[in-house]
């Protein structure tokens, strides 16, 4: 089964347009003749974001990702939040043309799949189709581990309950969206909808239920025990390795 783009065509709000614009132009400035293209995914090119609830998330696709300057990069960000108060968070992510095009089953995943190109030519479009398998939901679940280590730590260490809420959320995110990836052989289709993941989760997993709720939960009120919420979080982790395990077992047989 091959996944179909998530976001067919871009449909931005009036009242973010300028926003786009603005912070797109801003980019595109401060990394002149450095930036191959720019994309975005989230509920702002699909025409669903809410004002002061919504964030923005934005990809640079270029030859060489250590000529684009991060603290640029969030000095720019901070500076446009300034201006465009209804945006909550601005996320931007840099790749290479060669991650794209030699991690189709990664990146090329997120830029052909996910997002949607506005600005430049979509090295998308090089990406062959994208079959669900095994070794694709493996392959998106690479770094999993990694970026589950690295938010249990934050939010072990942090102190601010701002920062706790935060991670938190994305802890909680990361989570269910690794769930939905074991059940996209059921689901046919890539959903970046998190209360839909929820949904297919819920019909297709044989996860504990109150887990995921317990997830959901606090993905839309982090205002929780931290220790808590550490435990399920725990439980639900080890859950999900050890499906990815059967699954590489599986796939070493098949092969």
């Amino acid at each position: 089964m091959v996944l179909e783009k998530v976001i067919k065509e871009i449909n931005i709000q009036s009242e973010y347009k300028s926003f786009v614009e603005e912070y797109t132009a801003c980019l595109l400035s401060e990394f002149s003749g450095k930036v191959h293209s720019i994309y975005m995914c989230g509920s702002i090119p699909k025409g669903t974001a809410k004002p002061f609830k919504s964030d923005a998330d934005f990809t640079i696709v270029c030859e060489r990702p250590e000529d684009i300057d991060y603290d640029r990069v969030s000095c720019l960000k901070d500076q446009i939040l300034q201006k465009y108060r209804l945006v909550t968070k601005v996320d931007t992510v840099i790749c290479s043309l060669d991650d794209v095009r030699s991690k189709p089953n990664e990146w090329g995943f997120w830029i052909k799949i996910i997002c949607v190109c506005i600005h430049g030519t979509d090295i998308g479009e090089e990406v062959p189709p994208i079959l669900i398998s095994p070794e694709f939901i493996l392959d998106l679940n690479s770094d999993t581990q990694e970026a589950v280590d690295r938010v249990r730590g934050f939010l072990s260490n942090a102190n601010d309950e701002t920062l706790k809420s935060r991670y938190i959320k994305g802890y909680s995110k990361r989570l269910i969206r690794a769930l939905y990836t074991l059940v996209l052989e059921d689901t046919g289709v890539w959903q970046d909808d998190i209360t839909k993941m929820k949904s297919a989760i819920s019909d297709y997993c044989n996860i504990d239920s109150a887990l995921v709720d317990y997830l959901y939960a606090c993905y839309l009120d982090s205002n929780v025990d931290v220790e808590e919420f550490l435990g399920i979080a725990e439980e639900v982790y080890s859950y999900i390795e050890k499906a990815l395990t059967a699954l590489m077992e599986e796939s070493s047989v098949i092969k």
